[in-house]
């Protein structure tokens, strides 16, 4: 069986935000649980120079389902600023999830060779959709997803491995 770019992006997309929506709902109910004003954990970040728990919230939702919107219209920017509270980041992650699976493996498949350009200022950098989704959106995804759980876990909220990997792909 051959993989689809379908199976590489958008298959991979859900199976992480499935569990972003996992952690976020654990971080909600910690977060209740301890007293604790969701508004803290929204400007947390893990250092000084990083952005914060919010920003990377966007970026996953961003780097999935704005990846696929990009890869469509051939141009790709980074995400704009985001006043979203808790629940707000909850709504973006389930839109995110919810356009995704909107879409038909036929649909993304035809995006291969399309060219799509990456555009931040001055700088463009040209990407054929493929390499774009695989080299660009994928480990930009992982990345923040694995920043959001770290800033969950570093405000205590009870998290293991299993919380990120989301529902695995398990023969039947």
């Amino acid at each position: 069986m051959a993989i689809t770019l379908y199976d590489l992006s958008v298959g991979c997309f859900l199976q992480t935000l499935g569990a972003v929506e996992g952690f976020l709902a654990k971080g909600l109910a910690h977060c209740q649980e301890k007293g604790i004003d969701p508004s803290e954990v929204v400007e947390s970040r893990l250092f000084a120079d990083m952005l914060p728990f919010r920003f990377q919230i966007v970026a996953v939702a961003h780097h999935s389902a704005g990846a696929l919107e990009g890869a469509k219209a051939g141009q790709f920017s980074p995400p704009g600023s985001s006043t979203a509270d808790y629940a707000g980041l909850q709504k973006l992650v389930t839109d995110a999830r919810t356009s995704l699976e909107a879409l038909t493996p036929g649909e993304v498949n035809a995006l291969e060779g399309k060219d799509v350009i990456f555009s931040v200022r001055d700088m463009k950098l040209p990407f054929k959709a493929e390499g774009f989704l695989q080299s660009f959106s994928l480990p930009n995804f992982h990345f923040h997803a694995t920043t959001a759980y770290d800033i969950l876990r570093h405000k205590g909220v009870p998290l293991g491995k299993r919380d990120y990997m989301g529902r695995m792909k398990l023969a039947k």
